[in-house]
């Protein structure tokens, strides 16, 4: 599948995947997005100093960086799952700015450590933040009362509905702790019910730049 990197409205750079006209981040601003939805609606939400997040679609790592950086402001313990059936390329996670949009240049070796770090292992990336990549296909997925926060940052319904269903949605749901909390970029009515069916009280919000509305879940 072709693939282009593509500047955004803030700045910040994505992945534009060209036969499904679909990015890594939104167009209206990769790293204005990754904040509103995951750091605003969903790290901030966590009141624990110490817990546990599963990302679903790791990607190009922007989000994994991001919670990251907020985690040094806080003595909070962060260790941090991210899915990816199909990591991005070297040579594409060269190409994206997301560290110094982020004026963030004294953790470049950070950046580039959650890139190059071992797959299907925990590496401990600093004292109170810990990554583990795994390379699954989200159905895959059978933890059970594991995780206090998901990231759900798939690709689109448009373009992978599969990824979107209420069977998903059911191994996200069983994947949290009680009172866990799901965010994600998407608001359709099918994802909103897909949630609800398993068992998510769910809450629609302000979404990021270039989006009305977002969801987000609790057990």
């Amino acid at each position: 599948m072709k693939r282009e990197i593509l500047h955004t409205a803030d700045g910040s750079t994505t992945i534009h995947l060209i036969d499904w006209d679909e990015h890594y981040h939104s167009k209206h601003g990769a790293i204005q997005e990754a904040y509103h939805v995951f750091i605003k609606n969903g790290l901030e939400a966590v009141s624990l100093d110490e817990f546990s997040i599963l990302e679903i679609g790791f990607g190009t790592g922007l989000n994994a960086f991001i919670t990251f950086l907020e985690a040094q402001k806080t003595s909070k313990i962060i260790d941090y799952v991210g899915v990816e059936a199909y990591p991005v390329e070297p040579l594409e996670i060269k190409q994206l700015n997301y560290v110094s949009e982020l004026n963030a240049i004294e953790f470049q070796s950070i950046f580039d450590e959650m890139h190059h770090s071992s797959w299907e292992e925990k590496n401990q990336i600093s004292t109170n933040f810990s990554l583990t990549k795994k390379k699954q296909f989200f159905q895959n997925i059978d933890d059970e009362n594991t995780f206090d926060l998901i990231y759900f940052d798939a690709f689109g319904a448009r373009v992978q509905p599969e990824l979107w269903t209420e069977e998903v949605f059911e191994k996200m749901y069983k994947a949290l702790k009680i009172n866990g909390i799901l965010v994600t970029y998407a608001a359709k009515g099918s994802v909103r019910r897909a949630m609800q069916n398993v068992g998510f009280k769910v809450e629609r919000l302000q979404g990021p730049p270039g989006k009305r509305e977002m969801l987000r879940g609790v057990k």
